[in-house]
Parts: C-alpha cells; sequence; structure tokens
C-alpha cells in the first residue's frame, strides 16, 4: 500500500485504534489491522492473514501506510515493513482502559482477554522486538507526532 510501510503494535487497549484514525485524519493510509485483516486461529490466537498482508505490503500507490494493530503471527511478515512502532502504556493506565472498554469487546471482561493483556504488558509477548517504543499515555496527537517524527514523516 505504501512506498514506506509502517507497523504500529502495542497491548490491548494501548491506543493502536485510537492512532490509526488520527492518522487517517491527517491523510494517511492506514490499515486496520484487527478489523481487515485479522481472525482467530484454531488454537484461539489472533492472526493476520499473511497472505493479505504481503500484498498490501507489494502495493506502492501511497507515499506511506501504517498497519495499526496486533498479531500473534507477524513474525512471518514483520520483517517487511521499513518500521515498526510499539505503544508502551502503564500498568495502571492499561487496567484504567480495560475497566472502560465495552464489555462487547475483546479485553472488555475478566476473562481471557484481561488476563492475555496485562500478561503480555508484562512480558512483551508477541511484540515487535526492534520496534520504537512511543509513550502511549501522552493525549493523541503527540503519540502521533511522536511516530511521525521517528517515521521521517514529520508534518
Amino acid at each position: 500500500m505504501g512506498v514506506k510501510n509502517y507497523l504500529i503494535d502495542g497491548v490491548s487497549c494501548s491506543g493502536k485504534s485510537t492512532v490509526g484514525r488520527e492518522l487517517q485524519r491527517r491523510g494517511y493510509q492506514v490499515v486496520h489491522g484487527d478489523d481487515e485483516l485479522a481472525y482467530w486461529g484454531e488454537d484461539r490466537t489472533w492472526l493476520w492473514n499473511v497472505q493479505k498482508v504481503r500484498a498490501l505490503l507489494a502495493d506502492q500507490t501511497y507515499p506511506a501506510t501504517f498497519f495499526c494493530g496486533g498479531s500473534r503471527n507477524s513474525d512471518s511478515f514483520r520483517d517487511q515493513f521499513d518500521g515498526a512502532f510499539v505503544l508502551k502504556i502503564a500498568l495502571e493506565t492499561l487496567n484504567r482502559r480495560l475497566a472502560a472498554r465495552p464489555k462487547n469487546e475483546w479485553g472488555g471482561t475478566a476473562s481471557e482477554g484481561e488476563a492475555f493483556a496485562r500478561r503480555q504488558h508484562a512480558t512483551g509477548e508477541g511484540l515487535p522486538r526492534n520496534a520504537v517504543t512511543i509513550d502511549a499515555t501522552a493525549p493523541v496527537a503527540g503519540v502521533v507526532d511522536a511516530i511521525l517524527k521517528k517515521a521521517g514523516l514529520r508534518e
């Protein structure tokens, strides 16, 4: 989708979708991975369709595209991105956002969603290791400004 492609990942409730919407508002091409690419694997693992990701990465229609969301199989395509960002939040922020999340959304109950989010927060499980960390407790405009600056796309 882009000449340059960037992955924006993070634990549940870190702001991936919110950042994606702000990037779109600013005119950037965004793929909302949780909505457009994801599915539940046989073992209840959240996955992205690898063939579709690779096809989108090969299309260079836009100067820059941001893929926002998380998947547990991102190691299958992570090396094809020009950069990766991990949105980092404090455990206190995660707990507050989980509590405010609608009960019908993933992580909105005290079941496996919340447990996984807290475990991933503690361990970094499934997150890109070579990514640039962005403080996602700041207001969304500041988070997006930091991403654009690190990507060399600052407006």
